[in-house]
């Protein structure tokens, strides 16, 4: 593999996204508080950074290396025990991190589990690993106890690999480092472009990864993708520390480490696309019905539930409650093989809504606050502290260099403004923070700010010139 002018073009390019970055902020922090398109951020008139003293023309940088071939060609497929202990053993006695990443074949089979493991450690190289044919990956996850696992968006990838039993002791995400290191472009690719200077092709990130066998192309891709992350995982680590960042980012890992697998939805069929046009409780029975039969059918047939029917088909079924396969088959959605060979099963599951004794309510109850639309006619003094926060934070954030969504969760920013302490001081806001799940660092930033905001609230405009958050 060719290697770019490493050093200085690394620096330079972490340079230019960090100065990018912080143009950004300066522009979040104006008059509109609005955070600038990527477009926007690439077209700044940035010709040149400082290094150690030095200002060096963006002109002279390297140009992108093609990243196109493993360093040690393309792994085979680990699809058997024997190999999988090699692997095993080949991790266990690697050196430092081991960079982590998965993939999946989500629009195509059921649920999202994995449909391959890629793991790079030094000293034990690149295994591409078929987690289909083994019950589970207990030895690879052994092998790795205390070690630091590297991955990109781990979000993503922590549930599959928790299906597999794979569960990390530590933690760094490069793609949550970006954002808090304040790179306007936070996918993988960009941030290897950004600060390592290879362009890192992403063509085959959607396929179907259950296809076997994987095309030898497809098995690059996965090699080089968890190939650049210890040192991208580096470069991101000199910007948290120059920033000061560095404990923040590791709050952050570590409740993504503590805050495990979500647990499943309650009534998962509310969130059907369209149901909220749903306004009578029989319409809204079959949708139920229908839901549950299509998710028991794709899971029996493991297939993505939108292949056999979508969303859309649902909710026109619902609202015109057919009885017969021809009425059902003319209706929206309900086309293709699948549509009509299953015609009797949806037409049973309607017919099972109709004689249901078992009602949804239309609207059930929660704790969620409303959206902040409603504010204002639900609860002015509420609507007043939102609209005095938000600003503010955004300001702050544009100053830290972080986005907003990432100094305090959205959510709990609306939950607190809502319903905020009785008594609003410092240390009742910070407890409410950390009840809502804040890391530490998002409390101390954001609390005092917070407490000033809430308990002098600027006055909301008038009603008719108040367009809604």
């Amino acid at each position: 593999m060719i290697e770019p002018a490493t050093t200085l073009h690394s620096r330079i390019r972490s340079k230019k996204s960090t100065e990018l970055a912080r143009a950004g902020a300066k522009n979040m922090a104006g008059p509109s508080l609005a955070r600038p398109r990527t477009t926007d951020l690439a077209e700044a008139p940035l010709t040149s950074v400082v290094i150690d003293g030095v200002r060096v023309e963006l002109g002279d940088l390297p140009a992108l290396v093609e990243l196109d071939m493993p360093r040690e060609g393309v792994p085979e497929l680990i699809s058997t025990l024997p190999a999988l202990k090699r692997c095993a053993a080949a991790l266990s006695a690697g050196r430092g991190p081991a960079a982590v990443d998965t993939e999946r074949a989500s629009g195509f089979r059921y649920g999202q589990r994995a449909f391959l493991v890629q793991i790079r450690r030094d000293g034990a190289g690149t295994w591409l690993i078929d987690p289909e044919a083994f019950a589970d990956l207990k030895i690879i996850d052994q092998a790795l106890r205390g070690v630091e696992w590297i991955l990109h968006a781990a979000s993503q990838d922590l549930p599959c690999l928790a299906g597999v039993g794979m569960h990390p002791d530590r933690l760094f995400d490069t793609e949550l480092a970006a954002r808090l290191a304040g790179l306007p472009r936070v996918g993988l690719g960009a941030v290897v472009e950004s600060l390592l200077g290879y362009h890192l092709a992403k063509e085959h990130s959607a396929a179907d990864w259950s296809r076997r066998p994987l095309p030898e192309p497809w098995l690059r891709y996965a090699a080089l993708d968890v190939e650049v992350l210890a040192e991208l995982e580096e470069e991101l680590v000199a910007l948290l520390e120059a920033d000061g960042k560095l404990d923040y980012a590791a709050q952050e890992f570590q409740h993504l480490i503590e805050a495990g697998v979500p647990a499943p939805r309650t009534d998962p069929w509310r969130r059907t696309s369209g149901s909220h046009s749903i306004r009578n409780r029989v319409q809204l029975a079959a949708v139920r019905e229908l839901w549950h039969t299509r998710d028991k059918l794709a899971e029996h047939r493991d297939v993505a539930p939108s292949r056999l029917i979508p969303d859309s088909a649902i909710i026109a079924a619902a609202k015109a409650m057919p009885t017969t396969v021809p009425a059902l088959l003319n209706l929206a959605g309900f086309h293709g093989r699948a549509a009509k060979r299953d015609a009797p099963r949806w037409l049973h599951a309607l017919h099972t809504a109709k004689a249901s004794t078992d009602l949804p309510p239309l609207q059930v109850a929660n704790n969620t606050p409303p959206p902040p639309r409603v504010w204002a006619d639900r609860d002015a003094a509420a609507a007043a502290r939102l609209a005095t926060v938000r600003p503010r934070l955004s300001e702050l954030a544009g100053q830290m260099n972080i986005p907003a969504e990432n100094l305090l969760t959205p959510d709990h920013l609306r939950r607190i403004c809502w319903r905020p302490p009785t008594d609003i001081t410092e240390e009742t806001v910070a407890a409410a923070l950390a009840g809502l799940g804040a890391r530490r660092w998002q409390v101390e930033r954001t609390a005092p700010l917070l407490t000033e905001a809430m308990t002098h609230p600027d006055p909301l405009p008038p009603k008719d010139s108040n367009n809604g958050a």
